[in-house]
């Protein structure tokens, strides 16, 4: 079977607006929380339109911490995905201290991922909004999309844009550029 290519997706910041707590960007608690970008839905429509296998991965410390629950967190995945169809959403629930493998900046869930869905990375991308999915794209192998936020550096990856519907047009023409002929002198 041949490998297809796949579009990495954070979600909050991404796929959804954060939610602000003491003046920092956060993940929403319930799904009532929950707001799906404007565009978000068009942005994976077109991907998969393209060929893509689109997923989800996103650190979700929060239940471990008991700021939520479990059943919490399902809730709002199966809203967002009720309005954004993926493939597949995979979130970490580990805290930082736990050194897990899954846990953005490591690359742990895009490199699983790709094995159970025979992913090729070298013609993958991530999307994120902070500079550590930057570095988790980079660790996997495949190209990087930072949307740029008032609360990341910009730097590192292969491009900086404002939302997910302007990287979704960027990475889509790219890839119709690079699979067009070589003109003949």
């Amino acid at each position: 079977m041949a490998k297809r290519p796949a579009i990495f997706l954070d979600r909050d910041g991404v796929l959804n607006d954060v939610v602000w707590r003491d003046g920092k960007p956060a993940s929403p608690r319930t799904p009532e929380e929950l707001v799906v970008a404007d565009g978000a839905a068009a942005a994976v429509a077109a991907f998969r339109a393209a060929g893509y296998l689109t997923f989800v991965v996103t650190n979700q410390p929060d239940v471990r911490r008991g700021k939520m629950t479990a059943e919490a967190l399902d809730a709002i995945h199966a809203a967002l995905v009720a309005q954004v169809p993926v493939d597949e959403v995979r979130a970490c629930l580990h805290d930082t201290a736990d050194g897990c493998a899954c846990r953005k900046p490591r690359a742990g869930m895009l490199l699983d991922l790709s094995a159970r869905w025979n992913i090729d990375l070298g013609a993958s991308w991530m999307i994120g909004d902070m500079d550590r999915d930057v570095e988790c794209g980079r660790s996997a192998g495949v190209g990087t999309v930072l949307l740029d936020r008032p609360y990341n550096s910009g730097a590192g990856a292969d491009v900086v844009l404002p939302d997910l519907a302007q990287a979704a047009a960027w990475i889509l023409e790219t890839q119709s550029a690079s699979r067009a002929p070589a003109l003949q002198d």
